[in-house]
């Protein structure tokens, strides 16, 4: 996907307004569905985009600009690139170990660790001054997710450099043919680690979710190794990057607005409603890229032809208000509201859950260190995707 200078999207994928996109979203809405120069299909308004993630003719399986990526890698798409049926194959097959309703506890039971890991990384803070992404926001769903996959934390510094290297393809822009060829060199270095990690499990089970998959014989067989090397590339990536956003978006929340920081130290149980409204307001997936109509799809009086690409801005959704009063507004305490933070459909986040919970056992444990803290940059650096958009530091003093 190409933009323009004029096109309002293309401001978007702009780094010089990733601080603060909402602006441009609000102007996107006044066209529903916007058609980029290269023919691509923006669509920007909550009831357009939900229809959409439940509409058959909406295809995820790997659009043409992907393509490449999975030839060069030598792997097949993971469920997330498939449409029905394999896409339902694959996911079942992912959730029998993972959560409902075979194994009903695996989140749950992950909260006593949490709250441990919160205690040791507050603890652990060096001083008056703080980097909450670095020192919090990034250590805490990588813990998680590597003791739940059974990744060895120690390769850490190995799988962080493939990843940030390999998410330089995720933006809906054409990269540089050199930071194209360094993004699939990394992912491929990365699908091999783990597939040697696979190949372990299935000589030597143990208890984590890795050696489930490996190893599970339900109704519908087995994940072929690539299908499983694919998976684990998934849920790595998944499994963390989005919930390091959505935590260092909430404290950046609860540093600019103190009201709600009070509040939440008044009310703990504030947080529920306090996470759903940042999935709302600030989601850590701010749109999605590379899907493809598989027919003419009517949508808010245009007609997407088929074989359009397709584009569904989440983030400028989450704020339509036609969907709700005051979307602008910060409020946890509005009525309970639908919101597009994990998206929908067949297709909604896999990992939520997970991501929930991290994110408000992250929350308790942090907010009364952040009770006389004050920000030191705001606003803060950004990471430079447009995609999975979020704090790349975040320097809070606590005085």
């Amino acid at each position: 996907m190409t933009t323009t200078v004029g096109s309002i999207f293309g401001a978007v994928l702009d780094p010089v307004n990733r601080h603060n996109p909402y602006p441009l979203y609000t102007a996107m809405r006044r066209t529903p569905v916007g058609r980029e120069p290269d023919g691509t299909y923006v669509v920007s308004t909550f009831r357009e985009i939900a229809a959409l993630l439940h509409d058959p003719r909406l295809s995820s399986a790997d659009h043409p600009a992907r393509e490449d990526l999975h030839k060069m890698i030598g792997l097949p798409p993971s469920f997330l690139r498939l449409d029905p049926p394999d896409h339902d194959r694959l996911r079942r097959l992912a959730t029998r170990p993972f959560g409902p309703p075979h194994s009903p506890h695996r989140i749950d039971d992950l909260q006593p660790t949490l709250e441990g890991i919160v205690e040791r990384l507050i603890a652990d803070f060096p001083g008056a001054t703080v980097d909450l992404v670095d020192q919090f926001a990034y250590p805490l769903p990588v813990l998680v997710i590597t003791q739940l996959l059974g990744v060895p934390i120690e390769d850490e510094p190995r799988f962080r450099a493939w990843i940030d290297v390999a998410l330089q393809t995720i933006d809906p822009h054409h990269p540089r043919e050199d930071q194209l060829d360094a993004a699939h060199t990394a992912f491929r270095e990365l699908a091999d680690y783990l597939g040697e990690l696979v190949d372990r499990r299935v000589a030597e089970p143990g208890g984590d979710l890795l050696s489930a998959l490996a190893t599970d014989d339900g109704p519908d067989g087995r994940m072929t190794r690539d299908q499983l090397v694919s998976t684990a590339v998934l849920l790595l990536i998944a499994g963390h990057e989005t919930t390091v956003n959505l935590i260092a978006n909430s404290a950046l929340v609860l540093l600019r607005q103190p009201v709600w920081l009070e509040r939440l130290l008044d009310d703990p149980d504030l947080v529920v409603p306090f996470v759903e409204e940042v999935l709302r307001w600030d989601p850590p997936v701010q749109f999605l890229p590379w899907r493809k109509a598989l027919a003419d799809i009517e949508l808010a009086g245009t007609t997407i032809p088929k074989g359009a690409s397709i584009t569904l801005v989440l983030a400028a959704g989450n704020r339509d208000p036609l969907h709700l009063a005051d979307p602008d507004r910060f409020d946890p305490q509005r009525r309970p509201v639908q919101h597009l933070g994990f998206g929908d459909g067949i297709h909604y986040c896999f990992g939520a859950p997970l991501a929930r919970l991290e994110a408000q056992v992250a929350l308790r444990g942090l907010a009364p260190a952040l009770a006389d803290a004050r920000l030191l940059e705001d606003p803060p650096a950004y990471r430079m995707s447009a995609v999975l958009r979020g704090p790349r530091h975040l320097r809070v003093a606590l005085d």
